[in-house]
């Protein structure tokens, strides 16, 4: 068994598809590179020479206790304390329970979550503060959600103002996000974005034609061109930290390539994809047979990533630069986001539930901003949603680094999208061992970057 790979931290299934073909413990991979091992545990790889592979290949068929194998071959490193409930990092406000558009995909209808419209009052987003405030420790991240957050325009104003003066007097750090369509966004809101230490995601689905089809205002006009007409706001008045374009990917969305170029070319500092797996509309909904043809055009963007990564040019693609730096710190995540843990999502009324995908959903209420946060449904949640006590995911080789799927998509549709999942993270990992094996070539033939990869990911 050779080097391990560099740059690599430490820490670290029967599952949808047919479960003999996943290894729970230990995978073995190839690349032009070579052939490598994934150990689950801890998310770490190794490079083998052809001997070792075999031993490994062997040793797997004729030990069928793949984790005490993985144990013997690479012991864990001493398990932390166990730790209670983390403190609250961050809280997303849902200002606007309503939308200006009409696109036809949208999981939240339109904001209302299956009620009816109505708006946040600034007295419950500054308890929401307050509440964060309270229960954070040294940084908080306050976000803003809807619906179109900016049809409530003057309670984010008032609420980032407040939390701003809040977090000062309490001696931490405060950031803001906002998830916009960006088709209200006006002057005054650019300044605001721009002065305090904001990422802005913006909602578009790609170039005019594709966008316009699927996210219409609500009069059955296009949005496209009122996007430009932001961006340009933002080119003009200030650009805010983080500028992200987040695209829902629909099986009517065509080859991604084109769309992920475009929106590159629009000047953004990041551009990921989301695929609809629940929607209102059926036919806006991936479907087990659409996956495959997902993949191979993820897989495409993928390697156009690659290419640029390798020649030392950054290239935005976020669904490929955020896989490169789990990979590349060893990611051995429970859970698959902050929902519950360290992120919880007041609705209009100032009720907390797990994140903004799930509001108004009573299995996922944890507390309010007035009351406070309810520790013991975070706690169960938490503990019933472990990546390790789950079936299928316990038996899945990639379940530290997807955590078991969207709490949201799961609810809705079951895991319809473990195959798909795990085939994007296979070309992930061979991209990676691509990626640091190249880049250490540039490095050795002259390029004077000793810390190449971080310099590209981060």
């Amino acid at each position: 068994m050779s080097r391990r790979l560099p740059l690599y931290g430490e820490r670290a299934p029967a599952a949808a598809g047919a479960p003999d073909a996943y290894d729970s413990e230990l995978r073995l991979f190839d690349t032009s590179r070579g052939a490598h091992l994934f150990v689950v545990e801890g998310s770490r790889i190794f490079d083998l020479d052809p001997e070792s592979a075999q031993q490994v290949e062997s040793l797997k068929r004729t030990q069928g206790d793949h984790a005490a194998l993985s144990a013997a071959l690479f012991p864990r490193r001493p398990e932390a304390p166990a730790a209670g409930l983390m403190p609250l990092y961050s809280i997303s406000l849902n200002v606007a329970q309503a939308c200006n558009m009409s696109c036809g995909y949208c999981y939240a209808d339109e904001g209302k979550f299956g009620g009816s419209p109505r708006v946040m009052s600034a007295e419950v987003a500054r308890a929401s503060v307050d509440r964060l405030v309270a229960e954070s420790g040294p940084r908080l991240l306050v976000g803003f959600m809807g619906g179109e957050p900016l049809l409530n325009r003057e309670v984010v104003h008032e609420a980032t103002r407040y939390a701003a003066r809040r977090a000062a007097d309490a001696g931490k750090q405060v950031s803001f996000s906002v998830t916009t369509n960006a088709t209200l966004l006006r002057r005054e809101d650019v300044e605001l974005f721009a002065s305090h230490p904001f990422s802005v995601q913006v909602s578009i689905d790609g170039a005019r034609e594709l966008n316009d089809a699927q996210r219409p205002m609500r009069d059955g006009s296009g949005s496209y061109e009122r996007i430009e007409a932001a961006l340009s706001l933002f080119e003009r008045f200030g650009r805010p930290r983080h500028l992200a374009a987040r695209v829902t990917v629909t099986p009517r969305s065509g080859e991604l390539l084109p769309t992920l170029d475009h929106l590159v070319s629009l000047g953004f500092d990041e551009v990921g994809f989301a695929p609809v797996l629940v929607s209102p509309s059926p036919e806006y909904a991936f479907a087990a047979d659409d996956f495959d043809r997902l993949l191979v055009r993820m897989e495409a963007c993928g390697r156009k990533a690659l290419g640029e990564l390798l020649a030392g040019r950054e290239y935005p693609f976020g669904n490929f630069i955020t896989a490169m730096q789990e990979i590349h710190r060893g990611s051995h995540r429970p859970h698959p986001c902050g929902a519950g843990a360290g992120y919880l999502s007041a609705n209009a009324e100032g009720q907390l539930f797990a994140c903004h995908r799930l509001i108004d959903v009573p299995e996922f209420a944890m507390g309010s901003v007035g009351r406070g946060t309810n520790d013991e449904a975070r706690s169960a949640h938490l503990r019933r949603s472990h990546v390790d006590l789950m079936e299928p995911c316990r038996g899945c080789w990639a379940r530290y680094l997807c955590g078991g799927g969207c709490y949201h998509e799961v609810r809705s549709r079951g895991r319809v999208a473990c195959d798909y999942i795990r085939g994007w993270l296979d070309f992930c990992l061979k991209s990676y061992v691509e990626l640091t094996s190249g880049l250490a070539d540039a490095t050795l033939f002259g390029r004077d970057e000793p810390d190449a990869l971080e310099s590209l990911l981060w």
